[in-house]
């Protein structure tokens, strides 16, 4: 039998991820001690109250049917949480949706707002969900891009009046991924503004809420004067309690978005595992001590991987928050090649900047999932491969 796949399946061909999981499972077979940078998965374990949790409430008979969708606990703890820390009002059976976590979330987004051909404004370099999601639902990207000199935050002023016109929806992501960028309320109030005149619904991917350094706390775009309007946000329990297995997140905002993404979930899955639901209300309950401690260990680890790589010739952005740091990468390098340098030569795994977008060339993201004192070897690693002067 001769196996065709759909059109759709060309959006979706092998990606710089799989390639370089392939390799860095080659170079472990041939002995190499590699240390993989690249994917940005928690090495540390959730809170106690939240393994505890999972442990009594699994043995619990009734635990086991479907769940269908948040429970009213949890819309509650989601809803008590925005208001403590953000000062914003949801509602909890209109407001806020249950997901199964913020992949699930963004990529099926456009499938409920846009049509085949619709435009779809996305950060450049952004979220590979992003691109994932747009394909599924037929649209098409309008990359807006980050650059430094603009402190990576997309100029709504480049974007054309005839694009911004067509434009269905906006996805935006502070703390990002790949760039740990951070937006300000009076930005967020030009993203307001700015969707309110071109008609356009916004996403703000909020996945990384809890880790920031130094004081810096995130904004809420809910928090904005005028933002449930048109628009919502998503969160996760992956990086802000290291339950990145454990499938859970939310949508929160417009309640007319809100039912429409109601409305498509209800017909893909029923719902999350009733003892991971408890598990995240005691998160978001009980989690402020927990998160606290988590950002001086990725404030620690960050410290030290910058300060260290100064020392050795290489200059990078200090983050505010996030669990990445975005490095430019020295002179003489495309992103593809001076990944595959640092893995041949320093045996440590990053992501070439170019796999997040176009204006990701020249750039690599470093993810902080390794202890300090293993960063540490990272460091002294690449001083041996003097790969940062090399071809500068």
């Amino acid at each position: 039998m001769k196996i065709i796949l759909s059109n759709r399946m060309d959006a979706f061909q092998p990606s710089i991820f799989s390639e370089l999981a392939q390799y860095k499972k080659k170079k472990l077979a041939e002995g190499y001690p590699i240390i993989d940078l690249s994917i940005g998965s928690p090495d540390l374990a959730p809170p106690s109250f939240i393994t505890k949790t999972l442990a009594e409430e699994v043995l619990k008979d009734d635990q086991y049917g479907y769940s269908l969708t948040g429970t009213n606990d949890f819309n509650h703890a989601v809803s008590s949480f925005y208001k403590r820390n953000y000062h914003v009002d949801l509602e909890n059976d209109q407001e806020v949706l249950l997901l199964m976590g913020s992949q699930d979330g963004l990529v099926h987004f456009p499938m409920a707002f846009a049509n085949p051909g619709d435009i779809i404004l996305v950060p450049d370099p952004g979220y590979t969900a992003y691109a994932a999601g747009i394909a599924m639902a037929g649209a098409k990207s309008y990359f807006m891009p980050l650059k430094k000199e603009n402190q990576f935050l997309p100029d709504l002023s480049l974007i054309p009046d005839e694009i911004a016109e067509k434009a269905k929806m906006m996805i935006l992501n502070f703390p990002g991924n790949p760039v740990p960028a951070l937006a300000s309320k009076e930005y967020f109030a030009q993203v307001v503004q700015f969707a309110k005149k071109h008609n356009i619904l916004v996403l703000h991917d909020f996945a990384y809420s809890e880790l920031y350094f130094e004081g810096n706390k995130p904004v809420s775009f809910l928090s904005v004067n005028g933002a449930k309007d048109i628009g919502v946000e998503m969160s996760s329990f992956s990086k802000n309690y290291h339950m990145a297995g454990s499938r859970i997140g939310y949508l929160a905002g417009n309640k007319e978005i809100v039912a429409a993404m109601n409305q498509l979930k209800s017909n893909l899955d029923y719902g999350v595992f009733l003892p991971i639901q408890k598990a995240a209300i005691r998160a978001l309950k009980e989690g402020e001590e927990f998160c606290r401690n988590s950002r001086a260990i990725y404030q620690e680890r960050r410290d030290v991987l910058i300060s260290g790589l100064k020392e050795i010739g290489w200059d990078i952005m200090k983050p505010d928050a996030g669990m990445f740091i975005w490095a430019e990468i020295p002179k003489g390098w495309t992103s593809l090649e001076f990944t595959y340098a640092l893995i041949n030569e320093a045996n440590v795994v990053v992501t070439p900047g170019h796999a997040f977008g176009p204006n990701g060339e020249g750039y690599v993201r470093i993810a902080l999932v390794q202890d300090a004192n293993i960063l540490k070897e990272v460091i002294s690693a690449i001083k041996r491969a003097n790969i940062i002067k090399k071809r500068m």
